[in-house]
């Protein structure tokens, strides 16, 4: 008792992962086509299943009926793609760990600032800093990340997840 299920049809899947923001809820995607990367990260947010638009309503009562007992459905030619999504975005994270772990806490937030296209100006007025301590802080992101210019550490940074300052 007191269990529902959600069933919502995912058009823009970006936005419409705000659905899963709200508490206790149990929501299987109605899909369009079959994507592996949007059903990982539908997934990794909390959906339950995923069943195609086209599917018998014997198939959708079936999955729904799962979910509410706390079951995972997916279509088994989706697995194999959802898997390695999500295998790809944990070792993503890896690196960010690992990343940020080689870094000064202010070296990470200099690069931080740099991911969100800031100068060395801005990020010495945004940290209130000298440009010259700020300089000397991208040099040795520079360094630790093993590249040679800002345009190669923020590529490195944006392939492990590392996220931009806010504002």
């Amino acid at each position: 008792g007191g269990r529902t299920a959600t069933a919502a049809s995912v058009a823009r899947p970006d936005q419409d992962a705000s659905l899963l923001a709200q508490p206790g809820l149990r929501l299987v995607v109605l899909a369009g086509r079959d994507d592996a990367g949007t059903a990982a990260r539908l997934l990794a947010a909390g959906a339950l299943g995923w069943v195609a638009k086209d599917s018998s309503l014997a198939r959708l009562t079936h999955v729904l009926r799962g979910v509410l007992r706390d079951e995972t459905h997916l279509p088994p030619a989706l697995l194999t793609g959802v898997l390695r999504e999500m295998t790809r975005e944990r070792q993503g994270r890896g690196e960010y760990q690992r990343l940020a772990d080689s870094l000064t806490p202010r070296e990470l937030e200099v690069l931080r600032c740099m991911l969100a296209g800031m100068g060395r100006k801005a990020v010495a007025e945004r940290l209130y800093l000298s440009p010259h301590t700020v300089r000397t802080h991208m040099q040795n992101v520079l360094g630790k990340l093993g590249v040679h210019s800002t345009l190669a550490a923020v590529a490195v940074a944006r392939r492990a997840g590392v996220p931009p300052v806010e504002g």
